[in-house]
This record gives structure tokens, sequence and C-alpha cells, in this order.
């Protein structure tokens, strides 16, 4: 399997989060965190849930990969996760050292490259626009039903 078929394979399985926060009510972005071809960590949207505006998917999926690890640091992990990470959760990706970071589709509202591209670790590597058709359609069809 190559890269954009792991890629695509993983993020998958971010959508999948992603649609549960979305039959939860939640704003429809899933995450998961990867380590040696298998899912250590993973998440979705439960900030309505539990009234708590840091429970963002990334926040859940990397809580849990660092409990499955059973430390704080994610060096030779993949985040997967369907929306561009906003500036907390990119400080955070940046505080456990995550190894690679990629996305869907691009927050040119509130993602974290609108304020700095500086915040992850300097080794980290990014790869954004995996799979952003689907991740755009959830997004943009959960935001058109709230104005509908």
């Amino acid at each position: 399997m190559n890269q954009q078929q792991t890629d695509e394979k993983f993020m998958r399985l971010a959508l999948n989060e992603a649609q549960k926060a979305l039959k939860e009510q939640e704003v429809p972005i899933g995450a998961v965190v990867v380590a040696g071809g298998a899912v250590i960590g993973r998440g979705h949207n439960l900030v309505e849930t539990l009234a708590d505006p840091t429970a963002h998917a990334e926040m859940q999926a990397l809580t849990a990969a660092a409990a499955t690890l059973g430390g704080k640091y994610l060096q030779e992990c993949t985040l997967y996760v369907t929306v561009e990470p906003c500036i907390m959760c990119a400080g955070a990706i940046g505080w456990a050292q995550v190894s690679r970071v990629v996305w869907g589709a691009d927050d040119p509202k509130k993602g974290y490259r609108r304020y700095s591209e500086a915040v992850f670790h300097p080794k980290t590597t990014v790869a954004r626009g995996v799979l952003r058709d689907e991740c755009e359609a959830l997004m943009s069809g959960f935001f058109a039903g709230l104005r509908g």
C-alpha cells in the first residue's frame, strides 16, 4: 500500500468518527492517531455533549493515544483529522510532538495556519487535502442544515 492509499484508509476512519459527531448533533469532525499501522486513539467533537470548548476531535484522539502509549509524546504517530486543526489543537499537537498531521478540508476561518504555521514541532510534517471533497461535504451539509 502506498502513502496515498494509507492516508485515504485512515482518513476514512476519521470520517467515520465525524459521522458519530454528526449523529450526536456535534460539528462533524473526526480524528484518529496511528502508530505502526494501527489506530491507537480516536475521537470526534464532543463540545456540545460535554459543554466543553476544548473537547475537539483532535484533543479526544490525542488523549486516547497518549493513554494507549502510556506517555505524552506521540513522536512516531500520524494524526488524521477531517478538518485543518484550530490553533488550540495545533498547540496540543505541537506539545505532543506528533510526527505527521494529515487533514482533509482546509479551514480558512478557524484553521491554525491563519495565525501561524510554526505551531507544530519543527520535525512534524503535514499533508492536506486527503479526501477533501468528502470532508468538505460533511461540513457544508452540517452548516447548511443549521442555516436552513
